[in-house]
């Protein structure tokens, strides 16, 4: 295959999934790593692509790769993080979850063999999730509903999630840059995070490998504000270094595929 048609192939790739690994394009065209890498670094050269630690995604962070997208992507990633996160949460505990897909997964998660929990979420879709267990007890926040993702946003939000003190925050987030800022793409969904995390006594982020310097448009926060980081594969060494540095657990879950 000539070097322009697979430069365009990769970014196609990219454009649909949002992050693409080193590992799965050599296997995919049949070349040496080193021409990957050679690859990856003339399209991001030319900001086509953004180079990402192990792989390539989108160059844009002002919009955020579509719910429909995000849902299929990772799938056994997300199962392997919501079965390592739902052990830290025991029975009658209460807890927010956030809007994303990996949140979603951990509901699906818990509805299987927790009892007595409260949850608080923002999140038509998990909440319709957790619905499936009789014996949670399920708070639906008010406020703006997205038609593109079911997420509920906006003033009334906030000064709903504010009436509460639960036990854990549990987040999903779009990118972490390589020196702790947590981000994501939209300001009003930051807002929502922030008074989740302000509100919870220990914060979980769940996250999967292709968020780890990803980059997005808004700042919520930074690493240090987080009780525990769970993910699929080991974090690059930056994250590592300032999750050692401000004492934060970090727990790299096993494959489920």
């Amino acid at each position: 295959m000539k070097q322009t048609t697979r430069h365009q192939k990769i970014i196609d790739i990219v454009q649909k999934n949002g992050y693409v690994s080193t590992e799965d394009l050599v296997e995919q065209f049949q070349v040496s790593p080193q021409t990957i890498r050679r690859d990856l670094n003339e399209l991001a050269n030319e900001n086509k692509i953004r180079r990402h630690h192990g792989g390539a995604t989108t160059p844009q962070s002002s919009v955020n790769t579509s719910y429909n997208t995000r849902k299929v992507m990772q799938l056994h990633e997300k199962d392997s993080i919501a079965k390592a996160i739902v052990k830290y949460i025991p029975n009658g505990a209460t807890l927010f979850i956030d809007i994303g897909t990996t949140p979603e997964s951990i509901a699906r998660e818990l509805v299987k063999g927790h009892k007595d929990l409260r949850v608080v979420t923002n999140n038509i879709n998990a909440a319709t999730i957790l619905m499936g267990n009789e014996d949670f007890k399920v708070i639906l926040a008010g406020g703006e509903v997205r038609n593109k993702d079911g997420g509920i946003v906006g003033e009334a939000t906030l000064d709903f999630i504010k009436q509460f003190r639960l036990d854990f925050g549990i987040l999903g987030i779009s990118g972490i840059d390589y020196d702790g800022s947590l981000l994501d793409f939209d300001y009003h969904e930051v807002r929502v995070k922030k008074a989740i995390i302000e509100n919870s006594r220990s914060v979980y982020l769940a996250v999967d490998h292709t968020k780890f310097g990803r980059n997005a448009m808004v700042k919520l926060g930074n690493i240090a504000e987080l009780d525990m980081l769970i993910t699929d594969l080991p974090p690059p060494e930056e994250i590592v270094v300032l999750l050692k540095e401000h004492n934060i657990p970090f727990e790299v879950a096993p494959s489920t595929s």
